[in-house]
């Protein structure tokens, strides 16, 4: 294995105060915690947390800033967050509006936030959540109990994160993500598996020849494997699975992000991003915006993920709306 690190029980650690060395305009570390929070503090509007084990980077410190989340917990690699460490995030971005956290569905970050939040709540502090579950490759999984938490996610940072900008209340905020949430879906494939640095070790193995379809964001295996083909039938096969869903027609109009697992480069995430626009193109449904690029990775991973989002005119004000963050700026 070859990682470029210090030492295995050090890395997020050093990755936290790397990332506040290289963004201090905007984010602080919380003293003691794995926790990034807006560097100018807490303002008077809600306030959206979310978080996860590390190796997903720029997910999800990378997304703290304008128009996007206020914190940002960070679990050891591919490990929850503690309560506790959701529960200081929590107390350190109150603004005195509320609370808003956002999981992605995997049972240990399901159970840690919804404890901090229960221990937010006995302070006083008006606390909510939402889960993410816009896999639709498999209905459980390792980790989860229904659909995982993927890239979806990053739509329902910028777009819940919009709403509490522009000052709606909790349960407003909480209303626009969920019809997100509602209307996201994302698949994802690998050529490569991730390796952990603990483990030292890929964490499923597979051929040259071979590709795993269906992988999630932890490095676990898929629904199949088969053998690799070119980038547009790969394309097909995610995009065709997520149009199963029966909730994209001709006529829509969607937000698309293809996604790289980490280790993919831009060049073969472009060539996926011409042929997705193809296919949709032909099918009749509008593409408002494209994001192609790394928003929840796997560490090393290699391989993407294809992710649609149905838009109407609510979500489309606040996909557009301004944001700045480490990772994600658009004004």
């Amino acid at each position: 294995m070859k990682k470029l690190i210090n030492s295995v029980d050090n890395i997020v650690d050093e990755m936290l105060d790397g990332m506040t060395a290289a963004f201090p305009q905007y984010v602080k570390r919380l003293e003691g915690f794995n926790v990034l929070v807006r560097a100018k503090g807490p303002s008077d509007k809600v306030a959206l947390v979310s978080g996860g084990g590390s190796g997903h980077e720029p997910s999800h410190g990378g997304f703290v800033g304008r128009g996007m989340l206020d914190g940002a917990v960070a679990g050891e690699v591919f490990t929850s967050p503690t309560p506790d460490q959701i529960y200081e995030a929590v107390k350190a971005v109150n603004g005195g509006k509320g609370v808003l956290l956002i999981i992605k569905n995997y049972t240990g970050d399901v159970m840690n936030f919804e404890m901090a939040e229960d221990m937010a709540s006995d302070d006083g502090i008006t606390v909510s959540h939402v889960i993410v579950a816009d896999d639709v490759a498999v209905e459980n999984s390792t980790w989860t109990t229904g659909r995982r938490g993927i890239a979806g996610t990053v739509f329902v940072h910028k777009i819940a994160g919009a709403a509490a900008e522009a000052g709606l209340t909790l349960s407003e905020v909480k209303r626009v993500a969920e019809k997100v949430i509602s209307n996201v879906r994302s698949m994802g494939m690998a050529v490569n598996a991730c390796t952990v640095p603990a483990a030292g070790k890929p964490g499923f193995e597979l051929e040259d020849d071979e590709i795993e379809i269906g992988i999630g964001i932890h490095g676990e295996p898929g629904t199949h494997r088969e053998k690799i083909s070119d980038v547009n039938n790969i394309t097909d096969k995610l995009i065709d699975k997520i149009l199963a869903e029966g909730i994209y027609s001709s006529g829509d109009e969607i937000a698309l992000m293809i996604n790289g697992m980490g280790g993919t480069p831009l060049m073969e995430l472009f060539i996926a991003n011409k042929h997705a626009h193809e296919v949709l193109d032909g099918k009749g449904i509008k593409i408002a915006k494209t994001y192609v690029g790394n928003y929840m990775t796997s560490l090393d991973m290699e391989g993407f993920s294809v992710t649609l989002l149905k838009l109407d005119d609510e979500l489309k004000k606040f996909l557009n709306a301004p944001a700045d963050t480490p990772a994600f700026v658009q004004f």
